[in-house]
């Protein structure tokens, strides 16, 4: 386990897990946890071990958004003197988890709003506790979806809900989710932990590069034409054939036995 006590990171069964750990805070998010966050997401997704990555809280609260308390963060995004031509964000934490190959999952165990909420959309998958709800209070805050909201709630539901959502900074709960697809499943709050374990030991299971080559053409294919995407799809798919991999999986679908990937 990571020395850092705001944000912990662990890997058991080639499932990193990332833990928000502020729970009297209600994890919200400092400006150093900003940095660590994106520290371990890039650790894990270089990690060959690493399969697919879990993010979650601790305590009842999955993230209440960012800790505008501390000051830190608050007067950096109101700091007057800053350029927007000089803003660097290419190691913020939602444009590192935008462009990680290795699958997230989002464990929400708890509510999520603001910076917290755009957090678990941009991960892959999402299973929420019973008890948990998604809050879109920005406008409710004076601020828009900041950290990758705007771009990704609209591709999830569709511009009308997306724009119900963040134009009347609703708040969510498991059903609502659910009815609008936000989330993949509901679980008891006491479950959730193992459940988004055994759902990363399953992606987990399957030939790495096949399922990160899988994600990078999901993720490209957003904004490409069909053309183009099957395209880039048949190269992606010639280094795979090539692969120890893709022999293993032949050999074991033949032999009618568990392939064993290492992801080479």
């Amino acid at each position: 386990m990571s020395e850092q006590q705001d944000v912990l990171f662990s890997v058991d069964n080639h499932v990193a897990t990332i833990t928000l750990n502020r729970p009297d805070r209600q994890n919200t998010i400092s400006g150093p946890m900003l940095a660590s966050l994106s520290e371990y997401l890039l650790q894990g997704d270089r990690d060959p071990d690493v399969r697919a990555i879990v993010i979650t809280g601790a305590g009842k609260f999955f993230c209440a958004g960012l800790d505008l308390r501390s000051g830190g963060i608050a007067s950096g995004l109101s700091n007057q003197r800053t350029s927007p031509a000089n803003l660097d964000l290419r190691n913020t934490p939602p444009t590192v988890l935008h462009n990680l190959d290795t699958p997230t999952i989002c464990a929400l165990n708890g509510s999520a709003a603001g910076y917290g909420m755009d957090l678990a959309l941009g991960c892959d998958i999402r299973l929420m506790a019973d008890t948990a709800k998604l809050a879109a209070a920005f406008t409710k805050r004076g601020v828009l979806p900041e950290s990758g909201g705007t771009w990704i709630l609209p591709r999830l539901i569709g511009w009308s809900k997306a724009s119900e959502i963040i134009f009347t900074g609703r708040t969510l709960g498991p059903q609502d989710c659910l009815d609008y697809g936000l989330v993949s499943r509901v679980v008891n709050s006491n479950e959730l932990p193992a459940a988004a374990a055994a759902l990363g030991r399953e992606i987990a299971a399957n030939a790495p590069l096949a399922v990160q080559g899988s994600k990078r053409m999901m993720r490209m294919g957003m904004n490409e034409t069909f053309n183009d995407h099957v395209h880039h799809v048949f190269l992606q798919l010639l280094p795979l054939f090539q692969s120890e991999d893709f022999k293993e999986g032949m050999k074991s679908f033949m032999e009618k036995r568990d392939p064993e990937f290492k992801g080479l």
